[in-house]
């Protein structure tokens, strides 16, 4: 589906959000579940991505477990929540990128 699209906008997320609903059908994990999340969230809105997200179970020293969490926080203003997140995010990130990544959102959150 991302292949397809010619921007990462253009994907059609509905049928994405579909096809993980079937793979976690066939082949249920949590990483599943959190990939299937962002798609509904891309979908439909954060708000029922992030209704799925605090569902999983397993993922506690998962780094994009807690990015996907920390983003779609963002995305909804809940900049605490959303800071507390990617802090565990960074925390659980070793590629240099990533937490460059993942700093600078936290940096720009500004929750003091």
């Amino acid at each position: 589906m991302h292949a397809r699209a010619a921007r990462a906008e253009d994907t059609d997320w509905p049928r994405l959000a579909e096809l993980y609903g079937d793979l976690e059908r066939l082949a249920p994990s949590p990483v599943v579940e959190l990939n299937r999340a962002v798609a509904v969230a891309m979908a439909e809105g954060p708000e029922q991505g992030l209704a799925l997200v605090d569902r999983i179970a397993g993922l506690d020293d998962y780094r994009l477990f807690h990015a996907t969490r920390a983003d779609l926080l963002r995305r909804l203003g809940r900049r605490v929540d959303a800071a507390a997140a990617y802090t565990r995010a960074l925390e659980l990130a070793t590629n240099t990128a990533e937490r460059e990544f993942l700093a600078g959102r936290l940096s720009d959150l500004a929750v003091g």
